[in-house]
């Protein structure tokens, strides 16, 4: 599909659109707007709708997109009032004017021609329906992670390459230097052949949620917010933060937290376009309330090489271990140990594996890919995977078996019930 994107002839054609009558009068352009003063010439600029703006929207992925000078915000979208009004208030005064649109459905966002590209910061629920209705639209996309499910994955996958789209799962992780240097380290082989990974992520929900319907704030688009989701009755306990702990909407820390740190596993393992062939996990969940996502877990996953990857709930962690020592750390972004310590002062040789990063970060790759139009560092495939390790460890914790998967297929062998878990009906008239 042809880019309709950033490009000097569409800057010219909005520049000029002036009636005939005016033709041959002199007019002024900003020198701000042909690049002077170090700005970046609107010509270059990649004009962005945010889709979902609530504190993880604002606070990082909108902040971080307004602290590139080649980005310009034009359009906030959210269910609630209240962030919507606080998202357009930050970017006006970003910029100091009165531009910033605002809307409640993200269809009024993708449908305009002037935007170039959306980040999406909503529930998981709407990742993929959002993203695919961009990708479709014309708009190159940033997404939060994760997926709801196996299957909507697939497809977003597919539709991202069908239409040429430039597409990042919003994660950090790969340009932080902790997990990049982690990682580098094993794949050049310092630590020998790899036998196991420890990957462990937060525990919760550290209570059972109140199920208790609840009348809907004034502002609030509820409805919108269920969207392809199952009706339920609204309660406080079911929205913004709290929706990861309800399957309808999420997968727990094991989707939330695991599409960090199950990525580094893959990535350090060289299996990210692959997957586990043994799946066997073991939680614990609430005995009454509206949570039902494992508040602790332990699962351990089987690659066909033989590599064991145990994830379990606890301190966020990845730890490799091989024939040769181990590299790992304890904590977010923690300082890396190692057994030998030596491992850590190797240096990386000009002809050896050097992993894909930015250090900038997925907001500043995903702007230098738009331009580029290369493929960004988390892109659709390489997320499928990852996300794919805790869709399938939350099917044998609710399932309470061990099951076989086929990574080629993405699909469970000889097992219907598990199988029909990869997949979930969207609520009329919501659908991929």
């Amino acid at each position: 599909m042809k880019k309709r994107g950033i490009n000097r002839r569409r800057f010219l054609r909005k520049a000029t659109g002036v009636s005939a009558a005016a033709v041959g009068f002199p007019y002024v352009v900003a020198s701000s707007a042909l690049g002077k003063g170090g700005n970046v010439a609107a010509s270059n600029r990649i004009t962005l709708g945010f889709i979902g703006v609530g504190s993880h929207g604002t606070g990082v992925n909108l902040k971080n997109f307004l602290g590139n000078s080649d980005a310009q915000a034009v359009a906030v979208c959210d269910v609630d009032t209240n962030h919507r009004n606080q998202a357009r208030d930050i970017v006006n005064q970003k910029y100091g004017n009165n531009d910033c649109a605002t809307y409640k459905d993200f269809r009024d966002v993708i449908a305009r021609d002037d935007i170039d590209a959306v980040m999406i910061s909503t529930p998981d629920h709407w990742h993929a329906l959002i993203s695919i209705a961009a990708a479709k639209a014309g708009k190159d996309v940033e997404c939060e992670k994760p997926t709801l499910t196996v299957q909507e994955g697939r497809v977003l996958c597919e539709t991202m390459k069908r239409y040429g789209r430039v597409f990042q799962w919003s994660t950090e992780d790969r340009a932080v230097y902790e997990y990049h240097r982690m990682c580098e380290l094993v794949c050049n082989g310092r630590i020998g052949k790899v036998h196991t990974i420890r990957v462990e992520l937060p525990s919760g929900p550290h209570n059972p949620g109140n199920p208790k319907p609840m009348p809907v704030p004034p502002g609030f688009d509820y409805e919108m917010w269920l969207g392809p989701a199952p009706w339920a009755p609204y309660t406080k306990d079911r929205i913004h933060w709290n929706f990861r702990w309800i399957l309808d909407y999420s997968g727990g820390q094991l989707t939330d937290w695991g599409a960090h740190l199950l990525d580094g596993a893959q990535w350090g393992n060289n299996t990210e376009h692959t997957g586990p062939v043994e799946v066997e996990g073991k939680g614990e969940f609430c005995k009454e309330g509206l949570y039902d996502t494992a508040k602790e877990y332990r699962i351990e996953y089987k690659y066909d090489n033989g590599v064991k990857l145990i994830v379990t709930s606890g301190t966020p962690s990845l730890r490799f271990e091989g024939t040769e020592g181990w590299v790992g750390n304890r904590g977010w972004r923690a300082p890396l140990q190692a057994n030998p310590k030596s491992i850590l002062d190797s240096v990386i040789g000009p002809n050896e594996t050097h992993l894909y990063t930015c250090r900038a970060g997925e907001q500043r790759n995903f702007l230098d890919c738009v331009k580029s139009r290369k493929e960004c560092y988390f892109p659709p495939e390489i997320g499928q995977r990852c996300f794919t390790i805790a869709h399938i460890g939350n099917i044998s914790m609710l399932l309470g078996r061990k099951l076989r998967w086929d990574p080629e297929k993405e699909q469970f062998t000889n097992d219907e019930q598990a199988n029909r878990m990869l997949s979930r009906s969207m609520r009329s008239p919501w659908r991929l």
